[in-house]
């Protein structure tokens, strides 16, 4: 499987895979049929549209009944990740239920935010979150502040990932590119965070800030710079500068310069 483009996991093998779990949950699940619709529809499509195609389908099969649906997916997700890696190598597999609760699920947010919540403990919620986001801001954005002090570093990391302005290979977020403040409480809470994993997301966060306002993330790092910090906030800083010192940004310089560090 690990010599396999990573678009070619999701095919007819994927849809047994899903369905073996799914019948010892629901035993009326039709796997032959589920498995034939998969094969035919994503041969000549790349990775988005395979996952999309599978959400799609299984939505389908599952009785196009959310709240039912993602009761039993939920069943089957076993055991947490417990390591910082492993999301699209061991859990690639529920790529497809996070595009349910991304596509079907805005209507259902309480029930939407738990899984999304054990999604991302074993894979990654950080694109089915923005929808949420833009739909229902304020009210995510308090929950993403509770994941900001969960026990789970993958939960953390959410909190920080699926805020970012402009997260890789997902659809900007103009609310927070517009204005980032909102995210700011967030990051605060994570700014000592112990996990790398999560560090890297905060960083990732904040550079994505600085690109569409600067004040703004100039002034969140002067914020955390003016008394002493640890190193752990100190590496955050200098990973979220690391775009301006490429260019020997005077400021970015003095900022990891600072001698700060307790």
């Amino acid at each position: 499987m690990a010599y396999k483009q990573l678009k070619l996991w999701f095919d007819k093998d994927l849809a047994k895979l899903l369905s073996d779990k799914i019948i010892t949950i629901e035993p009326s699940f039709n796997k032959q049929r589920f498995i034939k619709s998969i094969h035919k529809k994503v041969q000549d499509l790349e990775l988005k549209d395979r996952v999309e195609v599978i959400a799609d389908e299984l939505y389908k099969e599952l009785g196009a009944d959310y709240k039912r649906g993602i009761n039993i997916l939920l069943q089957i997700l076993g055991p947490e990740n417990e390591e910082e890696t492993g999301m699209f190598i061991r859990f690639y597999w529920i790529m497809p239920i996070a595009k349910i609760i991304e596509k079907y699920g805005l209507e259902h947010f309480d029930l939407s935010m738990k899984a999304i919540l054990e999604v991302t403990k074993r894979n990654t919620g950080e694109y089915t979150i923005r929808p949420f986001l833009q739909n229902e801001t304020k009210q995510t954005l308090a929950v993403m502040k509770q994941w900001s002090k969960d026990s789970n570093k993958h939960v953390r990391r959410l909190a920080s990932e699926g805020l970012r302005p402009r997260l890789p290979w997902a659809k900007k977020l103009d609310i927070f590119i517009q204005n980032p403040k909102p995210i700011l409480p967030i990051l605060n809470n994570l700014k000592d965070d112990p996990s790398k994993y999560v560090q890297k997301s905060v960083a990732n966060c904040i550079n994505d800030i600085l690109k569409d306002n600067p004040e703004i993330g100039k002034a969140l790092i002067e914020k955390w710079n003016k008394s002493k910090i640890s190193k752990v906030r100190k590496w955050i800083i200098k990973h979220a500068l690391r775009n301006l010192l490429k260019t020997k940004d005077q400021w970015a310089i003095k900022m990891i310069n600072l001698d700060s560090v307790s």
